[in-house]
């Protein structure tokens, strides 16, 4: 009954042979009594109990307590003393329920929830168990103590944390709980080892002695094995009535068998036929085991050889996964080199973007002085020119004779004067002119350039409107199949890739558009998704290269140049990649992988390789997705985010969408026609606008052309009637004059114009200088400028080969990830070929056992066949024909001769069964026969125990008794009488007074203590019925049993003090004192005599 040793302090009782069965009813004598007990006087061998008693209990908002405890209990004799009201009942009420025990055991309330103080949430029992010596429980697991803490919440919910005397949590479940209990055999509902004031009290008040039979079975654990016996003898019934059938259905086989063992008798002899046959099947039986033979060992070879192999496709994976790593590290070493290459490429622009327009301004004010410069050295050539004449007419004049009038010479020299006013005006305006041209020429050049850069626009939105309007085009037409969102040739590609495989021009057929396999689950996330997904969306996926370059051929009819969709190469596998430990988990943001409802498999994991959509966050709003991202660490697994406008979120930085609209997953196909339908409207309102800009630009250059040609022609007619009228002053200059008045005005005239000649050098020379100093001042900025644009140009080619080696590195990490994938794949196929290998091999194993046990049933002996199974086959089935000719004459031998058999073989194997259900059902009823007997000696021997118990108890109070045991009927009488036994009469318990009554039951809980095994012992206010008297002496009895019992515990609460107590270091006492008011702890104090527990 119990997994600890018994140390029953008693020697072993001497046996004394009894030849008649126990009787039903206990009337034996003093002499039997006695070969049955131990010596009581012998003390135990140990000084403490090691396992299963309590240490300590503490509670916490339990019943009506708010704290009580820890309570520390010694190894022996316990007393937990204190007026009502202050505790003593709810520590056996909690200790019940600590360990597991019903609420109903507690008589205390019919629901756990009733335990928890009212106004708190949860109540706590913190319980700790001795685990010491050698049967202790997992020692090396819990150490030397057990704590068992229970936490009942409002509820009526209870959960357990079994820990370790250290407090490590051990368990959590009710099975080690449960486990525990029974290894330490503690019993919380056996009254005997936990006897609660209310059971007690039903007991003194009880009237039944069927009640106290029932209260002497259960603590003795008697009604435990009776209800075993009980549940055995009625599947014994159920066997019976089984066998029974069976021997109703052994009787029609019986006949069935007569019936063809007759038609077997009857049949005409085939025996050499026969005989021969037999023979053949044996040699085709062992035949067949022979060819298996053959057959397993190259397989067991080849496994061999394979299992040899694998650890070239491990060195392979790892040497790639290897690779994966160098290649990851070098693509984010370069892009970080390019981010930074950008960075300074950007903060350099808008210095550059100044330098260039300050050289343009610099250049400008060059040629308005390089211009300034010509107009001063025309002027001089021109005063130069003039002074070059009017000094070789004066030289003419000094040559010539007075053949003039006076009168000729003055209206000569007035018209010479009136020309050469006239000149001045013209030349003037012809600077006037020159400089009008040239502003209508910057002009032009401006318009021009204007011109260039709207019709550049008017290009973009014509390309763009037009690309709209095939996408309008594809979405119509996608109203009725919705894969012509993906390009006006898709349905004919899909098409012929559906023909080229029902050709068998694909070993797998190919997969795509990807973003036509996936749907959205959230239709606001379109964007998202697709500027997440790019390319992708078009692509198609290939299980090897010759599908690839099958699939290529088949675009090269649609797509003949520029962009065609993509085609990414990836082994197919028909399960979902195992993701749980890479992906993103988010509770708030799902990622694109969670976004989308994907059927295919293949899908799904080539965009988890593409694209890594299991790590990628779908967050709508975009200061949250910058919080998430950038605010803190990014969510574990997070590589980046997208938002619902499309746009892209890294840890360190953003990117804004390309696109303001879904293309291909948009749910709402009208919305997006009418969105489109708009927006081509805008864009074609826009290129009229760009249109009218573009005529009215045309306009001003043509005006401005035509005011340059008209100035041009004004300027030409100038000069020719400068030169006209030059010609005439040279004319009138030339003519033969006296030397007087016209040489003296002509040399006047000429000192004006070297004056003027001299005054045009200095304006020119400074002119000149203004120039230089202007071309200087634009050369060192336009210098300036280039030398800047060129450290910028240098910088960005410095980011040119980084860009091809990005794109290359890029490449080699998927063509890493795809080699990696691909050994993986290998290896996985590898070992699935090994596996089936193996399977195969078990099978031929398998069959090669069957067969062998087939051949073995066939015929015993192995036989040496050198024939083939085939050879043999064709023999037997040559001779089964001929058989068969025989039998269609004579009826069909085999079927009778099998069916024959059949009737006898199964026969046999139901009689055979019959036949061991009948030996193991007078087996299980001698073996319930001898169960019955040890369980009624055992009872008799129980019931001898406790009343030699009851008896020996009451005799040291002077009281008289009797315990009568009717096993038949399952009633217990006692008898009790105050006084001298052999001279008053004996009376029922129920005429007693209370005290002598709960004397009477201390007794007969003594006695069942006495034969009951429990490591502790529980007894709720056993005295509150008693007088003095009866309370010392059961007091007495009780401390006598629990000092020849010190490997036990034994608890008892009181109301009394206990003051009269002997001094003993056994003995510790726990008083507990009434709650003041407002008090939520309640104190207690220790007593023992010694003052110390830990002796």
């Amino acid at each position: 009954m119990s997994k600890r040793k018994d140390h029953t302090p008693s020697t072993r009782p001497q046996k004394r042979t009894r030849t008649e069965a126990a009787e039903d009813t206990d009337e034996e004598s003093n002499d039997n009594i006695s070969q049955f007990m131990p010596e009581a006087s012998q003390n135990s061998p140990l000084s403490s109990g090691e396992v299963g008693i309590i240490e300590s209990i503490s509670l916490k908002n339990f019943m009506c307590h708010s704290l009580l405890g820890p309570f520390k209990f010694g190894s022996n004799v316990n007393f937990v003393v204190g007026n009502n009201g202050s505790g003593k009942s709810a520590v056996l009420t909690a200790l019940i329920v600590g360990l597991g025990g019903k609420a109903l055991a507690t008589n205390r309330g019919s629901s756990l929830k009733g335990f928890v103080k009212e106004g708190q949430s949860s109540a706590d029992v913190s319980i700790t168990l001795r685990n010491r010596g050698p049967d202790a429980f997992k020692p090396d697991v819990y150490g030397e103590a057990i704590i068992v803490d229970q936490r009942i919440s409002s509820d009526g919910v209870r959960s357990y944390k079994l820990k370790s005397k250290i407090g490590h949590v051990v368990s959590m479940k009710k099975e080690e709980l449960i486990s525990i209990l029974d290894h330490f055999n503690i019993q919380v509902d056996n009254p005997v080892s936990i006897l609660t004031q209310e059971m007690s009290k039903h007991f003194l008040q009880s009237k039944g002695e069927g009640d106290k039979y029932k209260f002497f079975m259960k603590a003795t654990q008697l009604e435990q094995m009776k209800e075993d016996y009980t549940y055995i003898m009625e599947t014994k019934t159920v066997t019976l009535q089984k066998v029974d059938k069976h021997d109703e259905s052994l009787e029609d086989l019986k006949r069935q068998c007569s019936e063809k063992e007759d038609r077997y008798n009857s049949l005409a002899s085939l025996d050499e036929m026969q005989n021969k046959l037999e023979e053949l099947k044996h040699q085709m039986a062992w035949a067949v085991v022979s060819e298996i033979e053959k057959q397993v060992q190259p397989s067991r070879d080849r496994i061999k050889a394979e299992e040899n192999s694998t650890v070239k496709f491990d060195q392979k994976v790892e040497e790639w996964k290897g690779k994966v790593v160098d290649a990851e590290k070098r693509y984010k070493e370069i892009y970080d080199q390019l981010e930074g290459i950008t960075e300074k490429v950007q903060t350099r622009r808008p210095q550059c973007t100044a330098l260039k327009e300050d050289a343009q301004a610099k250049n400008r004010a060059s040629k308005e002085a390089e211009a300034y410069y010509h107009r001063c050295r025309t002027n001089l050539k021109l005063l130069e020119k003039d002074n070059e004449q009017l000094t070789k007419r004066i030289e003419e004049l000094r040559h010539s004779i007075n053949q003039s009038s006076e009168a000729d010479r003055v209206e000569r020299f007035e018209r010479i004067k009136s020309l050469q006013e006239g000149l001045k005006e013209l030349k003037d305006q012809d600077a006037t002119v020159s400089q009008q041209m040239d502003q209508f020429q910057q002009a032009i050049t401006k318009y021009k350039e204007e011109l260039y850069k709207l019709r550049r626009e008017e290009q973009d939105v014509r390309n763009t409107t037009e690309s709209r309007k095939r996408q309008l085009s594809s979405l119509k037409a996608s109203r009725t199949d919705r894969v012509k969102r993906f390009g006006e040739h898709m349905p004919a590609i899909l098409s012929d890739i559906n023909e080229a495989y029902r050709q068998g021009r694909f070993v797998k057929k190919p997969v795509g558009p990807l973003g036509y396999c996936i749907r959205l689950k959230d239709p606001e996330l379109a964007l998202a998704v697709e500027s997440c997904l790019k390319g992708n969306m078009q692509a198609f996926c290939c299980d090897n290269y010759k599908d690839e370059k099958t699939l290529q051929s088949v675009m090269s009819r649609y797509y003949t140049h520029g962009k065609r969709p993509q085609i990414i190469v990836s082994e197919f596998t028909h399960e979902l990649y195992n993701i749980r430990d890479r992906a993103v988990n988010h509770p708030e943001f799902p990622s694109v992988l969670q976004a989308l409802e994907i059927d295919d498999p293949v899908v799904a994991n080539c965009l988890i390789d593409m694209r890594g959509i299991e790590t990628i966050l779908l967050i709508k709003d975009n200061s949250v997705a910058r919080r998430v991202m950038q605010c803190g660490n990014p969510p574990r697994n997070c590589r980046e985010a997208f938002t619902r406008d499309g746009d892209q979120v890294y840890s360190n930085r953003y990117y804004s969408a390309d696109y303001r609209r879904a293309q291909y997953l948009s749910g709402d196909v009208e919305a997006e026609i009418s969105h489109l339908e708009d927006e081509i409207e805008n864009r074609m309102a826009q290129v009229k606008m760009v249109q009218d800009q573009l005529r009215a630009l045309e306009d001003d250059i043509k005006q401005n052309e035509a005011l340059l040609r008209r100035k041009h022609d004004n300027r030409k007619q100038a000069k020719d009637k400068m030169r006209r009228i030059e010609l005439e002053i040279g004319d009138l200059q030339n003519i033969e004059e006296p030397q007087s008045v016209d040489i003296s005005t002509l040399e006047e005239e000429s000192q004006d114009i070297c004056i003027k000649i001299n005054a045009a050098k200095q304006d020119a020379e400074n002119a000149r200088k203004k120039m230089d100093e202007h071309r200087k001042v634009f050369e060192e900025a336009e210098h300036k400028y280039k030398e800047f644009k060129e450290q910028i140009n240098l910088i960005t080619e410095e980011a040119d080969p980084l860009k091809e080696e990005l794109s290359k590195t890029d490449c080699e990490v998927e063509k890493s990830k795809h080699h990696k994938r691909h050994y993986e794949e290998k290896r996985k196929s590898h070992l699935d070929g090994i596996k089936r290998l193996k399977a195969d091999l078990e099978a031929k194993e398998n069959e090669l056992q069957a067969s062998f046990k087939q051949a073995k049933e066939i015929c015993q002996e192995r036989l040496e066949v050198r024939r083939s199974a085939k050879s043999l086959d064709t023999e037997m089935n040559r001779l089964r024909d001929k058989i068969n000719t025989e039998q269609d004459q004579q009826g069909n031998r085999e079927e009778i001769v099998r069916q024959y058999h059949e009737a006898v073989q199964k026969y046999k194997e139901i009689a055979l069964q019959v036949k061991n259900l009948k030996k193991f059902i007078v087996l299980l009823g001698k073996i319930m026969q001898d169960r019955h007997k040890a369980y009624v000696k055992l009872r008799t021997y129980l019931s001898v125990r406790c009343k030699y118990y009851f008896d020996s108890l009451l005799l040291q109070r002077g009281y008289s008794g009797k315990m009568t045991f009717d096993h038949k009927n399952e009633t217990l009488a006692i008898a009790v009488q105050p006084g001298e036994g052999d001279k008053a009469a004996l009376n029922d318990m129920r005429s007693l007074s209370g005290g002598e009554r709960s004397f009477s039951t201390i007794c007969f809980i003594l006695s069942l203590w006495a034969i009951a095994e429990a490591p502790f012992r529980c007894l709720d206010e056993f005295d509150v019925y008693m007088d003095m008297v009866n309370r010392r002496i059961s007091m007495d009895m009780m401390l006598k049993v629990a000092d020849s019992q010190r490997y036990r515990q034994f608890i008892f609460l009181t109301p009394q003090s206990m003051s009269s107590l002997p001094v003993s270091s056994l003995i510790r006492i726990l008083r507990m004192h009434d709650p003041e008011r407002g008090q939520t702890v309640l104190p207690f104090q220790t007593r023992n005599q010694e003052e110390d527990e830990d002796q």
